[in-house]
């Protein structure tokens, strides 16, 4: 398949898998999963894409899609994409101040929007904005504003594209350019306003390039289920580069279905970020724990011998005595099958997995169990993957893998790690100053992370700004330890304290189910969450739980003290970006009270 340019991927592919599935969404009503072939992807992209032209949008002018993932996100991307606009994606959990900011930035004229929440956000943006003119609504039981007189269903805009004349259409087409601006991505942004990263058509050819050479065991059999958001790099990117392989994509609505959902589709292919590996370890854990006898000892046994099988030999391409061979298979075909079964992965292939650290006690678990992880590395300033591991042999738990074919990577002098490459951006859209400052003298991209490569494996060790100095002069680096604690089923965010302290503390936020239930178990009596967390028999419980986990660091770097939250952080109240990553800064300020008592002295 030569075609790369994304203007161009719907129609082209249609002419050779006319009649072949591209994807499936679910109709909740049937809980039947209903197909969309090529042939009428291609038709409804052509359709909107001549609507849009007759609507006055011009080349290089920027469309937002507003929605949660959906077969109509797509159909609207591509549709922009072939009308040579600029695809501008907004997470569905987006507030109205961080869409009117957007709009406002890029200049929206036309929004396209998935449900009724999305559609009540930008109806408000709409009231007050001086640039966006006019909503396209995916769901046609969005039920409208009274005096909304713009607004269209995307159905009407298909039947109207469908009566429209072909001739701009196809002139914007003959017209392409790898050159053209394809999305501005906005970071979600851990600290001040996001950043518009600018990516081209370019970045995308290469990112299907690398991908395809790396992973090289894919084929159109397989089947990939789009968990992730697809306002996101990571899934965006993975989901258009399966589209481009003809690998059937299930989409998936509703992330938090995500555990039955999987058991639906029972994918062979499905990005996820670690959060959802660390509650598949910690659920098989509390299975293990609580098992008797000869369940218990084969379930440890199994794990033991498939570390060393996989530790040991495969990963590093060594072939396995025939004795250690012959019991891995039998745990393959026994507890490993049916431990990936009732997770809903016994199809698996490979599972790509970033977005943020995993800890490497899991990543060696779930390859002992014979599930293929294929960590990685990326950015929405990288078109997602930097680097990952190999499908087969020769990663190295620990690190992020190995880079991708022609991407650059040096380390400077200070640690950080840097980037030159085609998937690399081309820049922060009306941010000249921030640009200058992510690249060097030379050209390479300064990726905030700190790291270090070891015969060809990239390892990355912290965030360069979420390094700690402690009063005493020590460092920390937080992520390493807040990954590891986050391991244990009864937690589920922690948030590391220590600049400028005189010792580690912490904020937890605990699973709330699993503690309740413990609670219970114990007989521990409450009528709130707040009196569960400040109950002492609790903080004895998570302390031990913590102090267990630490063990593997340094005196300095453990957790002294630490509060446990009786309310999770959240993506509206500000403390998780869109892709659940905290916000320090936020959550210092919100929590400053708590976190002082902890350095009062005791």
């Amino acid at each position: 398949m030569k075609i790369t340019h994304l203007s161009q991927l719907a129609n082209e592919l249609a002419k050779e898998l006319q009649d072949k599935v591209v994807f499936r969404h679910r109709d909740d009503s049937t809980a039947q999963w209903i197909p969309t072939t090529f042939g009428e992807f291609a038709r409804k992209v052509k359709a909107v894409a001549k609507s849009m032209i007759t609507m006055g949008i011009e080349v290089d002018e920027k469309v937002a899609v507003f929605s949660q993932n959906k077969p109509e996100l797509l159909v609207a991307n591509m549709a922009i994409y072939s009308v040579r606009g600029v695809h501008v994606p907004l997470y569905a959990t987006s507030t109205a101040s961080q869409v009117n900011y957007i709009v406002n930035h890029s200049e929206i004229s036309l929004l396209f929007v998935g449900e009724q929440q999305q559609y009540d956000v930008a109806y408000e943006v709409l009231q007050s904005s001086s640039y966006l003119k006019k909503l396209v609504l995916f769901d046609a039981s969005i039920k409208r504003k009274e005096d909304d007189t713009t607004s269209i269903y995307l159905d009407e805009l298909v039947a109207q594209g469908e009566t429209l004349s072909d001739q701009e259409y196809e002139k914007r087409g003959s017209e392409r350019s790898v050159d053209d601006i394809a999305c501005i991505m906005y970071t979600s942004g851990t600290t001040g306003e996001p950043k518009g990263v600018i990516l081209k058509h370019s970045n995308f050819e290469e990112a299907f390039r690398v991908n395809n050479k790396a992973l090289h065991t894919l084929s159109d059999k397989d089947r990939s289920l789009a968990f992730l958001p697809l306002s996101h790099i990571f899934e965006m990117t993975w989901t258009y580069f399966c589209i481009w392989k003809g690998i059937e994509v299930y989409i998936n609505l509703r992330p938090v279905e995500i555990q039955s959902i999987i058991k639906e589709v029972r994918p062979t292919l499905m990005c996820s970020v670690p959060r959802f590996w660390e509650k598949v370890y910690a659920g098989v854990q509390e299975k293990i724990v609580n098992a008797k006898g000869l369940s218990k000892l084969l379930f440890s046994r199994s794990i033991e011998i498939g570390k060393e099988y996989h530790g040991n030999y495969l990963s590093k391409g060594k072939k396995a005595p025939l004795v250690l061979t012959l019991r891995y298979k039998f745990y393959e075909k026994t507890i490993f099958a049916k431990l990936k079964k009732v997770i809903g992965i016994e199809n698996g292939n490979f599972f790509p997995t970033s977005g943020a650290p995993l800890s490497d006690n899991i990543s060696e678990f779930l390859h002992a169990c014979g599930i293929n992880i294929c960590y990685g590395y990326g950015l929405t300033e990288s078109t997602a993957t930097v680097s990952c591991y190999p499908l087969e042999v020769g990663y190295n738990i620990g690190s992020v893998g190995k880079l991708v074919d022609k991407i650059e990577c040096r380390i400077d002098t200070n640690g950080e790690v840097l980037l030159k490459g085609k998937t690399i951006m081309h820049g922060y859209y009306k941010n000249p100053v921030e640009t200058a400052k992510a690249f060097t003298e030379d050209g390479f991209f300064r990726t905030g992370d700190a790291g270090k490569i070891e015969n060809g494996d990239l390892f990355i060790t912290d965030r360069l700004k979420d390094l700690f100095k402690t009063a005493n002069g020590k460092y920390i680096a937080p992520q390493a330890l807040e990954t590891t604690i986050s391991e244990d089923k009864f937690v589920e965010i922690v948030a590391i304290v220590a600049d400028k302290r005189k010792f580690v503390s912490a904020l937890i936020v605990p699973d709330f189910a699993e503690l309740t239930k413990y609670a219970q178990e114990q007989g521990i009596e409450f009528n709130s969450r707040e009196e569960l967390v400040s109950n002492p028999a609790i903080y004895s419980f998570i302390k031990s739980r913590i102090d267990d986990k630490q063990k593997p660091f340094a005196s300095f770097e453990q957790v002294k003290r630490f509060t446990i939250l009786s309310a999770p952080f959240s993506m509206d109240s500000g403390e998780l970006t869109n892709t659940l990553k905290i916000k320090r800064r936020v959550i210092y300020d919100k929590y400053s009270a708590q976190i002082e008592a902890m350095y009062s002295e005791k």
